[in-house]
């Protein structure tokens, strides 16, 4: 139920970007009965939400700014927000971004006298908007914590500087997409080959039956059975090519493996002992 007319909450809050994400989650806040103001440059602010011509006058009077627009958009969004802010306001960075960006716009805050919190929102936010589960680090992340949990957001602090929350984001999007993308192209292969939802319920059997074992039979067989799978994964990217799938994952999968080979030490029996680097241990 809309309550945009009843604002409940003392905190007022700026959000800059009505797209997907930034949409979703402005309407969940005016419905938790927040005060809310913002601007985006090409989508029309939802009902109850007050909207401004610019950046400034968005960001002027709010206790907590949402940057919600985009990783390539943020520098210019804070640039053209940050004159609009106050001694008191923090200036929250949703974006999905580099470590390293999230950084410097947490230096370019602290220049103006501005908080910053490095947010990172860790599932997809269609259908859960503000209640999105987040990662927050900054100087300002215990803040932005509390302004958000008030409204019923489920926000997880990170002690530490800006880019810590983006940093543990982007280690889970290498697992997470680089699994989506070995889907993606191994179900092209599949379609190509003529046995796609043979290959679809293989898949699927074996993503059901994954446990917390899973992880370290994964890596403790890489290290151990690099030499095979590397030839393995060599004719597996051979296939794709003879059936018209550009291998980038088999082929990176293949590359990955004859590093592992090549950083594999000799025993004094001149057998191989590949170095798991993600646990600082050697495995035959």
């Amino acid at each position: 139920m809309v309550v945009s007319s009843e604002e409940t909450s003392s905190v007022r809050i700026a959000v800059l970007g009505f797209g997907e994400a930034g949409g979703r989650i402005v309407t969940d806040l005016r419905d938790a009965g927040a005060r809310v103001q913002g601007y985006d440059p090409a989508v029309s602010a939802p009902f109850g939400v007050r909207e401004h011509p610019d950046e400034a006058s968005a960001v002027s009077g709010a206790d907590l700014v949402l940057s919600v627009n985009s990783a390539e958009a943020a520098r210019d969004a804070m640039r053209a927000g940050l004159p609009g802010a106050g001694p008191t306001t923090v200036w929250a960075d949703l974006n999905t971004a580099a470590p390293q960006l999230k950084r410097e716009l947490s230096e370019t805050a602290a220049a103006a006298g501005v908080g910053f919190a490095d947010v990172s929102l860790m599932t997809p936010v269609p259908g859960r908007g503000l209640y999105t589960p987040m990662l927050t680090s900054g100087d300002a992340a215990r803040r932005y914590a509390e302004a958000l949990t008030s409204l019923g957001a489920h926000v997880e602090t990170l002690e530490g500087e800006a880019g810590l929350a983006a940093e543990r984001k982007l280690l889970r999007s290498v697992f997470f997409k680089g699994l989506a993308a070995a889907v993606v192209e191994a179900l092209e292969a599949g379609r190509a080959a003529g046995c796609e939802d043979w290959l679809r319920a293989n898949i699927a059997d074996e993503l059901t039956r994954a446990d917390a074992d899973t992880v370290r039979r994964l890596v403790d067989g890489s290290h151990q059975h690099a030499v095979r799978r590397a030839h393995e994964m060599s004719a597996a990217a051979d296939m794709l090519t003879d059936l018209g799938v550009d291998p980038l994952v088999s082929g990176a999968s293949r590359d990955l493996l004859r590093r592992l080979v090549d950083e594999a030490a000799p025993t004094h029996n001149g057998d191989l002992v590949a170095t798991d680097t993600t646990h600082g241990r050697q495995s035959r």
